[in-house]
């Protein structure tokens, strides 16, 4: 039987293809042995900081690194469907700044909040999907187009709001319970955060959706021939990139009731960040949201503890970098290992 005609089954038949063809056993339990370490390591430096400062393990520090996992933790969930599909999505911090413009002006309107949240989420999912057909009808490379739609979309925000903030003060109330809020103890944002990574385990690991992203990711050529629709699945990730930027930029303007258009800048390195620290491979089809979550956390406590320690951003900034660095070296040679 053709590989056209299993595909064509049903979904048993596609997630045998997928991980039979394009996701070796040996390539996913290296993933899933580098996520358990990243675990490890984040354990380890949550007990470092312990040491160096004592303010560390403090209720309310604890919280505060929390909320801030959250915000880069969901733009990094929808930059891990990019990537798994050995794509890049340079535009999300661009997105939340455009999303958070979008909705301060609508709640500031006086429309319902309700209305107002959705319809930002369709602003940022409306980007994603821009970049998704640039990339798939145009035939522009990931970078190129998501690098474009940085400057674009960043200036098309600052152009609306004339770069400055947009106040929701007298709304504030009706919103604050997104970004400030708790519930049985945990701030509501780590509570989306967690809501937005198990669907998207559940999506990734048992949807045909999901089985396709991996796919694409790990042969592009091979899931076209196979009749996979390669298209809508690229379109879909990097729309999934952009709702998920714009459900950050609506807990950030819940928190400082305000539509801040520079919101957001320099967040899609963090957001790459995370998903290389939590084993999601750069060149597609291995990884998952698991591990993007540790990723998350090693990212905000490590910001939270030069911040204590009174580090400079910018000297934070070289310390990122170097994070990145280092990742993208660890997965180049664990590629090259598999391609012996």
């Amino acid at each position: 039987m053709s590989a056209t005609n299993q595909l064509t089954e049903g979904p048993e038949r596609i997630s045998v293809l997928v991980r039979r063809l394009l996701m070796p056993a040996n390539a996913a339990v290296r993933s899933r042995l580098r996520s358990s370490g990243m675990v490890v390591a984040l354990l380890l430096l949550m007990l470092v900081g312990s040491f160096l400062s004592p303010h560390f393990f403090t209720t309310g520090n604890l919280l505060n690194v929390a909320r801030q996992m959250a915000i880069v933790g969901i733009v990094g969930i929808g930059m891990t469907y990019v990537i798994l599909t050995a794509g890049i999505d340079l535009s999300v911090g661009s997105t939340v700044g455009f999303a958070a413009i979008a909705a301060a002006a609508l709640l500031a309107s006086g429309l319902p909040w309700p209305l107002a949240c959705l319809l930002a989420l369709l602003a940022g999912a409306l980007v994603g999907a821009i970049n998704g057909l640039g990339i798939t009808v145009g035939g522009v490379q990931p970078f190129i187009m998501t690098l474009a739609m940085l400057v674009i979309v960043r200036g098309v925000t600052m152009t609306y709001s004339n770069g400055q903030p947009i106040s929701i003060r007298p709304v504030a109330d009706d919103v604050a319970w997104i970004g400030t809020g708790t519930l049985l103890g945990l701030p509501v944002p780590v509570w989306i955060l967690l809501f937005v990574t198990a669907i998207s385990a559940f999506v990734l690991r048992a949807t045909p959706f999901g089985w396709h992203v991996y796919a694409v990711g790990g042969n592009l050529e091979a899931a076209r021939r196979s009749g996979l629709g390669t298209r809508r699945t690229l379109i879909a990730a990097y729309t999934v990139s952009g709702l998920c930027a714009a459900i950050s930029a609506l807990i950030i303007v819940s928190r400082l009731t305000a539509g801040e258009p520079s919101q957001g800048t320099g967040m899609e390195l963090d957001a790459i960040a995370i998903v290389v620290i939590g084993g999601t491979s750069l060149f597609g089809g291995i990884g998952g949201v698991g591990g993007t979550l540790v990723g998350a956390g090693i990212i905000a406590v490590m910001a939270n503890l030069l911040n204590l320690l009174g580090v400079s951003p910018f000297s934070q900034q070289i310390v990122k970098g170097l994070i990145i660095l280092a990742a993208v070296l660890v997965e180049g040679r664990t590629e090259k290992r598999r391609g012996t």
